[in-house]
C-alpha cells in the first residue's frame, strides 16, 4: 500500500514549509488542503504560499475557486484523493497540507459525504442566525436535534453545521449517514504528521503574523474583493477579510480590526488544536522553540519511520 503524508496543525505553526521539505527530500508533490486557500485573490490573508516559497515543488488545489464559489469538504475528498492516485502512478509521494480538519479525515478515514437535497429556505434562515447570533448557537442546536452527529463537525464549520440541520430538519433518517458512514478502508497508507506549539508561543507567532499581513496589503486585497463584487461570497467570511470590510465600512478603526483578527484566529488555532489533539493517528511534533532546521530534521526522520518504502 502507498503512502500519502498529511501535514496538519493550527495556523501559523510552519506546515507550509514542512510540506516543501518534505516533498523535496522524497521526491513528492503537494496538495493544499486548506478550505481558503483554493479561492483565487485570497492571498495575504490566508498566507498562501508563494511561487518563490514553492520552491518548484508542484502545489495543487491552489487557486481553483473564485470567491464566490462553494468549496466542500465532498469536494476535497473527490479531487484530492484523484490527485493521490495520480501522483501515485508517477511515483510521486503526494503530500498533503493544511489546517481544516474535515478535509484531512475525509482523507484519513475515507468518510462518505452523502446528505439530502438541499433546503433553500431553512438554510438562508439558519444562515442569517448565524450571522447574527454567531454559529455557536447553531452548533448548540446541533447537539440538541443530533448529539452524536455533533460530536463529528467542527464547532466552527458553519457550513457543515448548516448542512447537518437541513438534515436534521427534513431527512432525520439519514443522520446516521450524514458525514459519518465509513467506506471501505482507503486504499493507501496516511501517514499524518501534527505540528504543535506552546499555546503562548503560537499566540505571538500569530499576532506577529496578523501585522505583517496588514504592513504587506491586507487592506488593499480585501478593498480589491470589494470592488470586483465580492461583498457577499462565502469566502468574505473568512477571517482576516470580514474584519476588514468592517473598518473599510467605517465600523471599526484600523487597529481595532487588527486586534480583532488576531482574536479571531488565536480562537480558531485554539479549535484547530482541539479537534486534531482527539485523533488517534496523528504523530505529534512540538515545535516550541527548536530551529526550523531540527524542526525540519524530525519531521523527515518521522516520515521516513513511518513509510512502507524507502525516501527516493
Amino acid at each position: 500500500m502507498k503512502d500519502v503524508v498529511i501535514v496538519a496543525g493550527p495556523t501559523a505553526v510552519g506546515k507550509t514549509d514542512a510540506g516543501v521539505v518534505l516533498a523535496k527530500t522524497f521526491g513528492g508533490e503537494v496538495i493544499n488542503g486548506d478550505a481558503l486557500q483554493v479561492y483565487q485573490g485570497l492571498n495575504i490573508g490566508t498566507a498562501k504560499i508563494t511561487t518563490a516559497e514553492m520552491k518548484g515543488v508542484s502545489h495543487h488545489l491552489i487557486d481553483i475557486k473564485t470567491p464566490d464559489d462553494g468549496f466542500t469538504a465532498a469536494e476535497f475528498q473527490t479531487r484530492a484523493q484523484t490527485l493521490i492516485h495520480d501522483l501515485h502512478a508517477k511515483q510521486k509521494l503526494p503530500i498533503i497540507v493544511g489546517g481544516t480538519g474535515l478535509y484531512i479525515k475525509g482523507i484519513t478515514k475515507n468518510l462518505s459525504f452523502r446528505g439530502t437535497e438541499a433546503d433553500e429556505g431553512y438554510r438562508q434562515e439558519l444562515t442569517k442566525q448565524a450571522e447574527t447570533y454567531g454559529i455557536e448557537v447553531l452548533y448548540e442546536q446541533l447537539k440538541l436535534e443530533a448529539p452524536e452527529l455533533a460530536k463529528h463537525i467542527h464547532p466552527n464549520n458553519e457550513h457543515r453545521i448548516i448542512r447537518a440541520l437541513e438534515v436534521a430538519k427534513n431527512a432525520p433518517e439519514e443522520l446516521p449517514a450524514f458525514g459519518e458512514d465509513v467506506e471501505p478502508e482507503p486504499d493507501y497508507n496516511p501517514i499524518v504528521i501534527g505540528l504543535t506549539m506552546e499555546r503562548s508561543k503560537l499566540y505571538e507567532r500569530i499576532n506577529l503574523r496578523v501585522d505583517q499581513m496588514i504592513e504587506s496589503g491586507l487592506v488593499e486585497e480585501v478593498r480589491r474583493l470589494l470592488d470586483e463584487g465580492y461583498r457577499y461570497a462565502p469566502a468574505m467570511k473568512a477571517i482576516g477579510y470580514k474584519e476588514l470590510v468592517m473598518y473599510l465600512d467605517g465600523e471599526l478603526t484600523l487597529t481595532e480590526a487588527a486586534e480583532l483578527v488576531k482574536k479571531n484566529t488565536r480562537r480558531f488555532a485554539k479549535r484547530q488544536l482541539t479537534w486534531f489533539r482527539n485523533k488517534e493517528e496523528v504523530v505529534w511534533i512540538d515545535v516550541t522553540d527548536l530551529p526550523k532546521a531540527e524542526v525540519h530534521e524530525r519531521i523527515v526522520r518521522t516520515v521516513q519511520e513511518k513509510r512502507n518504502l524507502p525516501s527516493n
